[in-house]
C-alpha cells in the first residue's frame, strides 16, 4: 500500500503547479486546430461521414503540428500531432479508394437514389445486392412476355427500373406494375425456399421495360450471408404486395354497387352466404395474394350472371 501511494503521490505532487498562468493567448493556429477538432468531431457515419471526420481532424492535427513547431518548440508534441496527421491522411486516401470503388451504372445509381438511399442502405450493402444480380439490367420489348400464365417457371425475384406491365389472368386486366415495383412479388411470397411453382397470371410488356432479376436460389444465399438484407427484401416484398392488393381491391366489386374492402374479409363473406367457406390461415398463406383476388373477381361475376 505505502508503495502504491508515494506512486499516486509522486504522480501528483511530483510536477511544478501552474502559481501563474500566461497572460497572453496561444497563437491563432492553435485556436484554428481546435475549431477543426471541435467541427470534425460533429461528423456522421458512412462513407461520407468518414471523409468528413478524417479530413477535419487531419486539419486539426496538422495545424497542432504547426503550432508546435513555431510556438511551442516542443519535439514532442509536434512528432505526436503529425504522426496523427499522416494516419488521418491515409485513412482519408483508403475511404477515397473504397468510395470511387463502389461505383455504378446509372440505372443502378438511380435505382440507389429513388428506392434504397432513402432507407438507409448503405452503398456497401448496395454492392452485394447487385452483385448478386451480376449488376445487369433486363431489357423486355413492347407486347413481350415477361411470364406466361401456367407455363412460366418461378425461378427469379424481378424489380422493374422503367417501363410498365400489364398483368392479366385468363385474358382478364388485373392492374399494372409501374417502376420501382416487383414484377413477381406474389409469387415470391406464396413459396418456400425449397418449393418450386409456376405462375397463375400473364405479365405483359405495354412498353419497353428495363427490370433487375435475381435468381430464386442466388438470392436465397445471399439472405443467408446477410441477414439484414434478408430483412430489407422482406420489407420492400410485403409493401409491394400490400400495393398490388389496394390495386386490386379499386376493381373489385360486389353485388348492389358495395365495394369490396380487402381490410374487412369476414363482412364480405357474411354479405354474400352462398360463397364458398374462408380457407385456414395458413392456407391463404401459402397462396399467391393475385389468386386470392382473382377467385374474388370470378365469384362476383359468377353471382351476376
Amino acid at each position: 500500500m505505502g508503495e502504491n501511494a508515494s506512486f499516486w503521490e509522486s504522480l501528483i505532487y511530483a510536477h511544478p503547479t501552474c502559481t501563474t498562468w500566461k497572460q497572453e493567448a496561444e497563437g491563432s493556429i492553435y485556436h484554428l486546430a481546435s475549431i477543426f477538432f471541435v467541427v470534425g468531431f460533429m461528423g456522421g457515419s458512412g462513407f461520407f461521414g468518414l471523409l468528413y471526420v478524417f479530413s477535419l481532424l487531419g486539419l486539426g492535427f496538422l495545424c497542432s503540428s504547426v503550432w508546435a513547431w513555431l510556438d511551442v518548440c516542443a519535439a514532442d508534441i509536434f512528432s505526436w500531432n503529425f504522426i496523427l496527421f499522416a494516419i488521418c491522411f491515409i485513412q482519408f486516401i483508403y475511404v477515397t479508394y473504397q468510395v470511387r470503388s463502389v461505383s455504378f451504372d446509372k440505372e443502378f445509381q438511380e435505382l440507389y437514389n429513388a428506392l434504397f438511399q432513402p432507407l438507409g442502405i448503405s452503398l456497401t450493402v448496395y454492392r452485394k445486392i447487385v452483385l448478386c444480380c451480376d449488376a445487369e439490367v433486363v431489357t423486355l420489348e413492347k407486347e413481350h412476355c415477361y411470364a406466361m400464365q401456367g407455363k412460366t417457371p418461378i425461378d427469379k425475384l424481378s424489380l422493374l427500373v422503367s417501363g410498365r406491365i400489364r398483368v392479366t389472368v385468363d385474358g382478364e386486366f388485373l392492374h399494372y406494375i409501374f417502376p420501382l415495383q416487383f414484377l413477381d412479388s406474389p409469387e415470391w411470397d406464396s413459396l418456400r425456399p425449397t418449393e418450386e411453382g409456376i405462375f397463375q397470371v400473364t405479365l405483359t410488356a405495354e412498353t419497353d421495360c428495363r427490370y433487375v432479376a435475381w435468381r430464386r436460389k442466388k438470392l436465397y444465399l445471399l439472405f443467408a450471408k446477410h441477414r439484414f438484407i434478408s430483412r430489407l427484401f422482406s420489407i420492400l416484398i410485403g409493401s409491394d404486395i400490400a400495393e398490388k392488393l389496394y390495386a386490386l381491391n379499386d376493381r373489385v366489386q360486389v353485388g348492389k354497387g358495395f365495394r369490396y374492402d380487402i381490410r374487412l374479409p369476414n363482412f364480405y363473406h357474411v354479405s354474400l352466404p352462398e360463397t364458398p367457406t374462408v380457407k385456414s390461415s395458413h392456407h391463404l398463406q401459402r397462396n399467391s395474394p393475385r389468386r386470392k383476388l382473382t377467385g374474388v373477381t370470378n365469384c362476383d361475376t359468377s353471382r351476376k350472371q
